[in-house]
């Protein structure tokens, strides 16, 4: 097959929610429906001894929640689907940014009880930053939930992004009775089942079709009929080309636990989702169809094996044909390297890959000369764009237990910090080490981590501190005089750039005052 078709025949996209709305119970359904597992699991009971497949880290079973973004891929009707499960707690929203870099469509799934909540506020903010398309799925329909109007309403108003019904539900809740395809004419009937998969509908040419009124009950076909109409009436015709843009959301609804809507939003999905598209790199535009080889690493992974002490970087492949065992350029530093251990990944279960083509997503056996945000390419200089780490909102000093484990405490918070769990800030004076996060949760994993995975045990003292500020100036007189000034409150990330970390809002800003020449920035990439 050509660079041109594989590239045609690839969607890589990510799952976002808020927690709880149900986004690795639909990623566990598509899965189901590509084949690739034969038995959804379950995502939060503690009794039923298989958990989703995407959940696999020890701390992710015994909480019920995503705390790293899972990778797989299967196929379905043609197309090579790579799929990223996201984590949907805020805590560890800095793995689902650098994600959402990785992928060229999204999926968001909103709860239709809950409706639009906070973080799935954030998470737009971050797809619009790359008007990355997204496909709204309204999930829950089997519950007792919102007006689907009120619920497209605030969906336009909180995410700032029209949308297009391509589905609409018939009643909700116990008289659920399914929904109906704007987009290909069907209908759908509920069956609460959560191993059944569904079939293609019922085909319907015209909404009055009098089979409608004999599957659903002459007054939910009446209901049905008059929302169709106020449907079409009010909202656009669906533009493909305003949602690739990012500028129109297509909705859907069903009940992901259920496997309803499901097959539908799949079937949609790849028709209309984009193939991987052009990337920006510091010195030009990238287009796939290139044939030389180019990619970024966006994220890292430790011990994904915990009786052998891997690591293993995600690259995402940008242009054209990767292949196991070649010679590439690793951009940053500025070397030739080899890989001839390459995965491609159903969750934790890998498969040995000899090629990927632009769109997949494969996994770097690796011995630490990879980094967050690097670039591997057949000789090409420019780095990828758009990876940055943002200043942390929680900060705790790491104070080690056991000092006759001091190296595997320093090995195990170098390593998870490479993964980008969380910051590391090392200060100049005493070298007191401070870990920032975004979210308190991830002190736990860290924890639990750096203690089953490297024997190592601390705890954390929180820090009233405000902000990290990375600090540049054009003078490097002025930079010398400012770090010698603030040598207390001077720290290095893990890359070794100079942090101020500042106590106060107030105290920031009279420093930023009363140094005009040294600028302070949020977020690494400056």
């Amino acid at each position: 097959m050509s660079l041109k078709q594989e590239i045609e025949k690839r969607r890589t996209f990510g799952i976002i929610s808020h927690p709880d709305a149900g986004k690795t119970t639909l990623t566990e359904k598509l899965l189901l429906f590509g084949g690739a597992i034969q038995t959804a699991g379950a995502v939060k009971s503690n009794k039923i001894k298989m958990h989703a497949r995407s959940d696999w880290m020890e701390i992710e079973k015994q909480r019920g929640i995503s705390v790293a973004t899972s990778v797989m891929g299967f196929n379905y009707n043609g197309k090579k689907i790579n799929l990223l499960d996201t984590p949907g707690h805020q805590d560890f929203a800095e793995d689902t940014y650098r994600t959402l870099t990785a992928v060229d469509s999204v999926i968001m799934v909103i709860d239709c009880v809950k409706g639009v909540e906070i973080q799935t506020e954030k998470l737009m903010e971050v797809c619009r930053m790359r008007n990355t398309p997204v496909i709204c799925f309204i999930n829950k329909m089997d519950r007792e939930g919102r007006d689907p109007y009120d619920l497209l309403d605030e969906i336009e108003e909180k995410l700032s992004i029209k949308v297009r019904p391509l589905s609409w539900p018939i009643s909700m809740g116990k008289t659920f009775k399914g929904v109906y395809s704007l987009y290909n004419k069907s209908l759908h009937l509920f069956q609460p089942s959560r191993a059944k998969i569904e079939n293609d509908g019922l085909k319907i040419e015209d909404i009055n079709d009098p089979q409608i009124d004999r599957e659903v009950g002459e007054s939910y076909a009446k209901q049905l009929r008059e929302d169709v109409e106020l449907i079409e009436g009010v909202y656009p015709e669906f533009d493909v080309n305003e949602y690739l843009a990012g500028n129109v959301a297509p909705v859907f609804f069903g009940s992901a636990v259920n496997n309803f809507g499901v097959k539908e939003l799949l079937d949609c999905f790849i028709e209309l989702a984009p193939p991987p598209k052009p990337r920006e790199t510091e010195e030009r535009l990238i287009t796939p169809e290139e044939n030389k080889f180019s990619g970024f690493i966006f994220k890292i992974h430790a011990n994904m094996d915990p009786n052998h002490r891997n690591r293993i970087a995600f690259i995402r492949v940008c242009s054209g044909k990767f292949e196991r065992g070649s010679n590439y350029y690793h951009v940053r530093a500025d070397k030739k390297i080899r890989f001839s251990n390459v995965t491609a990944f159903m969750a934790q279960e890998k498969e040995l890959v000899d090629e990927a083509w632009p769109g997949d997503i494969v996994g770097l056996y690796d011995t630490g000369n990879l980094k967050i945000g690097d670039t591997i390419s057949e000789g090409e200089k420019g780095m990828y764009k758009g990876i940055p780490s943002f200043s942390p909102e929680i900060f705790k000093e790491v104070i080690n237990k056991d000092a006759m484990k001091t190296k595997q405490l320093d090995k195990g918070l170098h390593q998870l910090m490479e993964e980008g769990v969380a910051q590391l800030f090392t200060y100049e004076l005493g070298t007191r080490k401070v870990v920032g996060t975004v979210g308190a949760l991830q002190f736990e994993v860290i924890q639990h981590r750096l203690k089953h995975e490297y024997g190592a045990s601390c705890d954390f003292m929180s820090m009233n501190l405000y902000k990290a500020c990375w600090i540049s100036s054009k003078d490097k007189k002025k930079l010398n005089e400012f770090v010698d000034s603030k040598y207390r409150h001077i720290a290095k990330d893990k890359d070794g750039k100079l942090v101020f970390m500042a106590e106060s809002r107030a105290w920031l800003s009279m420093v930023q005052d009363n140094f005009p020449e040294i600028e302070f920035h949020f977020t690494s990439e400056f």
